[in-house]
């Protein structure tokens, strides 16, 4: 029932083992048996092999619930919702993806009691509680009759169906005077929460539900100080944490007071997971919508000779990503978005390491860690991308991204995946044969990169003439350099993050999800042109290339905030001004890791002004139960 780990509730019987075939649901969706108290050892040796896929659709952790009706949807429709920690948690969504074409479709939800009958097809979902514990639980209605319904599930019965049963149970309904359908469990301490259908029609349905504002802000809070960080605290002689030490110059987590964190509500982060997995997709169905329509992508300022690479790359890699991080805002006006950074991102070693070592010295215990998973996510995606046996780490030479480097090279070996870190492209080189070589004369075919692709594309600006027919790419002259084109660009190079990720990486992305869609709410408005609306209101100017906070304006009533850098000569965009929120000293952005597409943890930036630069500090965030988090507000406990 857990989308996460797995768990059989203690009340239920089990008679076959883990994996087997129970029966069917209609379209021939198998229904298997989820005992794990059976599951075999040499089978399912470690987290990654319990995670279900068909191709390259991730359908959720075998064999629970949430994996079923993920796998009903997509055999039967097409579709599928997006990632949920707990079965419960569906009933907040209001989409389903239409897998061919990444399309956002409307999903209404239904109270249990509604007079909206319940259909075919529908999903039904259960609160935390009782036999679904603190999961929830989902399921499928397969038939509605009179006075009751049928439904397949997975996760409750573990033996096999009669032959020719395609559903697991029948729930009484009953219809009150007023035409409200009622479902009653067959369980007497659960709680079913309603049923959700594709619909555009809204009559009966729902409201997304919405935190309220005191559990979206951001509360500052102090380790009690006894000297924790007055001496060594990483160790240095280990590659990730020797690395960090090495970039902050000591040991450091911050520039400011080593014994401030911050907070953030359990409802906070449920609210970050189900928009990060929504912008994700937003994004994805803008540059679907993007790469096939010459008149958008010609505002990305992408050598027109790139463009056919760019819709292969979509094409034959659109499942093949590794991870990226957006950018939010959040206090009590609610969450925004204000860009992805979907082809090269970094935090990962503060969040999924670093801030792990800083909590067990200072003696934090309170609440828990947001990036604590994310290494293990990293590790379960690499194990199910396509790769050659040895992946290259390519990165610059910068402190930066070497202990960034070295986190994701601790990820690919949880998985088994033999590395080798070149720095810089000095040290490659063709052989006779016009194989791309390392130093130790290895063929590179398989590549992770901290570089963002507007670098490549930097190069490919300056060595493009204009007479060119296809990307200018050296190969197969030993006595030539290579350049980080002539690697990235190879075509038989994998690389990650593909090429196409330049596209969600871009700020000229940024109208287009504006336009598909208008005044979502994670979204902010944002236009290639200054329009009377943004003008009026207030905005920020961003060059649609640009890295690190560089060369952004903020304008209000006046300039707000602004900085300098290298990509004052690019064309800009035009987005909402939605200032961040300032805890005490410090201005404070919210940062979402995707890993696989789905949300895989967050982090904390801080900054003395309004803009978040790549020498912004990485503050240490908790998260706390909703109960403690306002018992902490009021000064309570």
């Amino acid at each position: 029932m857990s989308e996460t780990s797995p768990e059989k509730s203690a009340n239920i019987h089990t008679n076959d083992p883990f994996g087997s075939l129970l029966g069917y649901a209609p379209g021939g969706i198998a229904i298997y048996s989820s005992d794990y108290d059976s599951a075999d050892e040499r089978e399912f040796p470690d987290d990654a092999a319990y995670r279900s896929y068909l191709g390259d659709e991730y359908m959720g952790y075998k064999w629970q619930c949430v994996e079923f009706a993920r796998r009903y949807l997509y055999l039967n429709h097409g579709m599928v919702f997006t990632d949920v920690g707990m079965a419960y948690e569906i009933f907040s969504l209001r989409f389903l993806r239409q897998v061919v074409n990444d399309a956002l479709l409307p999903l209404q939800a239904y109270a249990n009691g509604s007079r909206k009958r319940p259909e075919a097809g529908a999903l039904l979902i259960w609160d935390e509680g009782g036999e679904f514990e603190r999961t929830g639980h989902v399921a499928i209605i397969t038939e509605v009759l009179s006075d009751r319904i049928r439904i397949a599930e997975q996760n409750v019965i573990h033996s096999r169906l009669p032959r020719g049963q395609q559903w697991t149970r029948e729930l009484m309904m009953t219809v009150d005077a007023s035409g409200g359908h009622t479902l009653h469990d067959t369980f007497t301490d659960t709680d079913i929460l309603g049923w959700m259908i594709q619909t555009a029609d809204p009559a009966h349905s729902l409201a997304q539900p919405v935190p309220p504002p005191e559990l979206l802000t951001i509360r500052s809070a102090r380790l009690p100080e006894h000297g924790q960080f007055a001496q060594p605290w990483l160790n240095e002689a280990d590659p990730l944490e020797g690395t960090f030490v090495a970039a902050m110059g000591g040991q450091q987590l911050t520039s400011g007071d080593p014994y401030r964190y911050y907070t953030l509500s359990e409802s906070a982060q449920h609210e970050l997971i189900r928009a990060t997995n929504e912008v994700h997709l937003m994004y994805l169905h803008a540059t679907d919508r993007i790469l096939k329509d010459d008149r958008l992508l010609q505002n990305f300022n992408i050598p027109r000779l790139l463009w056919p690479r760019l819709r292969l790359s979509w094409q034959n890699h659109r499942h093949q990503t590794i991870t990226g991080r957006l950018d939010f805002c959040l206090d009590a006006r609610g969450l925004k978005s204000y860009e992805y950074n979907a082809d090269s991102a970094s935090c990962h070693a503060e969040a999924g390491a670093i801030l792990a070592r800083w909590a067990a010295a200072g003696g934090l215990h309170a609440g828990t860690d947001p990036g604590r998973g994310l290494k293990n996510a990293l590790t379960d995606c690499w194990k199910h991308r396509n790769h050659t046996p040895l992946v290259h780490i390519l990165q610059d030479h910068d402190s930066e991204e070497t202990y960034h480097a070295r986190f994701m090279q601790s990820a690919l070996a949880s998985a088994g995946i033999r590395t080798k870190t070149v720095y810089g492209t000095e040290g490659l080189h063709w052989d006779s044969r016009g194989r791309l070589l390392d130093d130790d004369d290895q063929q590179i075919l398989s590549v992770w990169k901290t570089w963002a692709w507007e670098t490549v594309l930097e190069q490919l600006r300056e060595d493009a003439d204009g007479r060119e027919v296809a990307p200018p790419i050296r190969t197969g002259y030993p006595g030539d350099t290579v350049r980080l084109i002539d690697v990235l660009l190879r075509p038989e190079v994998l690389v990650y993050e593909p090429l196409w990720t330049a596209i969600p990486s871009n700020k000229a992305i940024l109208p287009v999800l504006w336009e598909l869609f208008p005044k979502h709410r994670y979204l902010l408005d944002a236009s290639y042109h200054l329009t009377p609306e943004l003008a009026s209101e207030g905005y920020a100017k961003k060059p649609i290339g640009g890295r690190c906070g560089d060369n952004v304006t903020l304008i209000g009533t006046d300039e707000l905030d602004a900085t300098a850098g290298k990509f004052g000569a690019q064309e800009h965009i035009y987005q909402q001004l939605w200032c961040l929120p300032q805890v005490g000293d410090n201005y404070l952005q919210i940062c979402t890791f995707t890993v696989g597409g789905h949300y895989g943890g967050c982090c904390l930036r801080s900054d003395s002004t309004r803009i978040i630069t790549g020498d912004s500090d990485i503050a240490p965030l908790r998260i706390l139960s909703d109960e403690a988090f306002l018992k902490e507000a009021h000064g309570e406990g």
